[in-house]
């Protein structure tokens, strides 16, 4: 395996736009090669060996490249765009849009990922052992088609908008997330297992929202369908009881929201509906 190492050369006061950052422009290159790829700080053009250090390392095992990025990169966005083979991880805090229009491989954030992750992605894994914020797998505005396939896992909190005109694909939330979760959504499946600001499926078409912790209420053009004893995500059991809601039935939707019955209670009253 060849792994190359990314570490900023100092601290960022404007944007970094790093498109470049990612398994397939490194590809078949050789360090120098690399070091000549372009970025963007604020309006300026820069080389990407300008503002990073960069070294190899050379491990027995497959031919597959790893990008490890490292330090301070809360003004670093769009790594791993586009990205379609490999592996990326960030060891530290990392800015908006990464791993947007992502169609494989996978990145790992050891730290906190900021707004639009997984934009519009097709393909591949991402894993955040930290936060998100806004508009995770999102559609852009005036965009109707967000998330289309692959996988994201978030190991603590999401912001508002998550899965936003989302089409295919997995979202896993470990803790919280915030207002409007699948808003919009025509496919795929988020499971939430903290609690939920509330919102969810606002305008749903379809797919799947699973919630195991507190939401404030639940839209009234959702309808309750059942009680059901547990849920299957992914193919595993997800233990209950849940109420099952049906909607949005503004849009004529028929997308279902799996709410837990016990954190609430104050949801009893759908009960006497059935």
């Amino acid at each position: 395996m060849t792994i190359i190492k990314l570490a900023p050369k100092r601290a960022f006061k404007t944007p970094v736009n790093a498109q470049t950052i990612t398994p397939d422009a490194f590809q078949e290159k050789t360090m120098s090669e690399i070091a000549e790829l372009h970025v963007w700080e604020g309006n300026r053009r820069r080389k990407l060996g300008e503002l990073f250090h960069i070294s190899e390392e050379k491990t027995a095992g497959s031919e597959s490249l790893r990008i490890e990025v490292s330090g301070d990169l809360r003004k670093v966005r769009w790594i791993g765009a586009k990205m379609t083979t490999g592996e990326i991880i960030i060891n530290g805090d990392v800015g908006m849009h990464l791993g947007e229009e992502m169609e494989g491989g996978k990145i790992t954030v050891n730290g906190n990922a900021e707004a639009w992750l997984g934009s519009m992605m097709h393909g591949g894994t991402i894993e955040v052992k930290g936060n998100a914020g806004d508009y995770v797998a999102s559609a852009y505005r005036g965009s109707t088609r967000g998330m289309n396939g692959g996988k994201i896992i978030i190991h603590g909190n999401v912001g508002n908008d998550a899965g936003n005109a989302m089409r295919k694909g997995v979202i896993i939330v470990h803790g919280n997330a915030g207002q409007f979760a699948g808003v919009n959504m025509h496919d795929g499946a988020i499971l939430i297992k903290g609690n939920c600001e509330g919102r969810m499926g606002a305008d749903m078409h379809g797919g799947k929202i699973v919630v195991c912790g507190h939401v404030k209420s639940v839209l009234p053009s959702f309808t309750i369908e059942a009680v059901r004893k547990r849920v299957k995500f992914e193919g595993e059991p997800v233990e209950g009881p849940f109420y099952l809601f049906l909607g949005d039935l503004n849009t004529k939707g028929k997308g279902k929201l799996f709410i837990a019955k016990n954190p609430n209670q104050h949801l009893s009253f759908y009960e006497k509906l059935l």
